[in-house]
This record gives structure tokens, sequence and C-alpha cells, in this order.
């Protein structure tokens, strides 16, 4: 099997992942998951798509990782992984992954700032004398 990618978004957020046939190590920007993120529930995250195809130890996995917060880096993954499964068996990993909800681009981002305002929606304080 050659090396698929893919790419995930989230926030602003952008992981490039390369999926390849292996014992099931992930690699983020050098760094072992572990080490990478050290909450479990990031961890977690990053691990539902190959835990609900049941590839937790198929795939080697290598990640580029850039912009966003931590969060946000953990779900760009998670659609990224999830993108490269479907590349790599489209009938036996699509239905699962898209009933799951981890096929579907987040699109939420954060409200810009507007002109003559503190922030997006915050107003100053309104003074009638």
């Amino acid at each position: 099997m050659e090396v698929i990618n893919a790419l995930g978004r989230r926030k602003s957020a952008v992981a490039r992942v390369y999926v390849a046939a292996g014992k099931g190590t992930i690699t983020i920007n050098g760094r072992d998951l572990e080490q990478y993120f050290s909450l479990d529930s990031l961890k977690f995250i990053v691990k539902q798509p190959l835990e609900a195809t049941g590839t937790l130890a198929n795939f080697d996995i290598k990640v580029n990782l850039a912009g966003g917060g931590i969060k946000g880096q953990a779900e760009a993954v998670r659609l990224g992984i999830s993108r490269a499964l479907c590349e790599i068996d489209k009938e036996a990993y699509r239905s699962i992954l898209k009933s799951a909800g981890f096929l579907t681009r987040d699109s939420r981002v954060v409200e810009r700032k507007k002109p003559g305002q503190p922030g997006a929606r915050r107003r100053f304080q309104f003074s009638k004398r």
C-alpha cells in the first residue's frame, strides 16, 4: 500500500495527514501522540476514527500540524485521518465514519472584530449624558 495523504481543518488549525500500512504509530510534528497531546481527551479525539473502524493497529500515521489551539488541532487531525481512511477503502469505512460525524468539516470560526466596538458583538457602554 502506498502512502495516502489527506487534509483536515478546524478553526485556524490545518493538519496534513499521511497514512501508510504499519503497526499503529501516530507521529505529530516529529513527536509521538502521547508527547504532543498531554490530555487524554485530545488523544481520544485523534484516535476516534481508527477505533470506530477497528484499524488502530493497522496504519502508521504521520501528521504535520500548523495553527490554532490544541483542541482545534486535535479535531483537524481527526478529520484528516477520517478522510484518509475513506480514500483507502470507501465502501468499508465511509458509512461508519459518516454516521459518527467524522467526515463533516466543522466550519465554525471566530467572528471578526467590528470597527468602533471592542469585540465582535460587544459594544462600548452607552451613556445618555
